[in-house]
């Protein structure tokens, strides 16, 4: 595989929202997030964490109206950095899938950097809101995510009591298989994974 920085910088301005990303797939899992959303900063924190990617956001929006478009923005414009830093996608594992817990709750994510966007989600949440956060916001996020990163992803939440354990162990999950699916496989390190020769 050729050196190559998985670095990428994406930028998104419109008349509800102003947002910056940074990401760096072969990062520490830092994270330097401030999106005016307190849980959506908090899951931000959680993707970069257990993804071992470094995730810097900087947004800004309409949050008198509601968090929707801050949220679905800033998916937006994570997909298309993490698409971008992604480049030839030489040598990935492409596929990968993870279970995680979270107290009583338990989620599972499996996923495939094809190319073509698409989400599959299977959540009930046991309430509406964390705090005052729409956790209708959580598929919104991850289709956005999904779409612009060029990610097939099933999400199917196993059991869950708990609303704020439940958007946990989803991000949790995601964050624990896109780990898995950007890492390099040594034996191919030159080669797309895919028969068709790119993804």
């Amino acid at each position: 595989m050729a050196d190559r920085t998985r670095r990428a910088t994406a930028e998104r301005e419109t008349r509800e929202t102003c947002i910056t990303v940074e990401v760096d797939l072969d990062g520490t899992g830092r994270s330097e997030v401030s999106t005016g959303v307190g849980f959506l900063d908090h899951m931000l924190d959680l993707l970069a964490r257990h993804s071992a990617m470094d995730i810097v956001c900087r947004a800004e929006g309409a949050l008198e109206v509601d968090a929707h478009h801050t949220t679905e923005d800033v998916a937006i414009v994570l997909g298309g950095a993490f698409r971008e830093a992604l480049g030839e996608k030489k040598g990935i594992s492409r596929f990968a899938g993870a279970r995680v817990p979270m107290e009583e709750s338990l989620c599972a994510v499996a996923l495939d950097l094809s190319g073509r966007g698409s989400l599959h989600y299977n959540v009930t949440f046991p309430s509406q809101k964390v705090g005052q956060f729409d956790v209708e916001l959580v598929e919104e996020f991850l289709n956005a995510f999904c779409v612009n990163g060029g990610v097939n992803m099933h999400v199917d939440l196993v059991r869950g009591g708990n609303s704020h354990h439940v958007a946990e162990c989803i991000f949790k999950a995601t964050a624990r298989a896109l780990r898995q699916a950007v890492q390099v496989d040594p034996r191919r390190a030159d080669d797309v994974p895919s028969t068709k020769g790119v993804l």
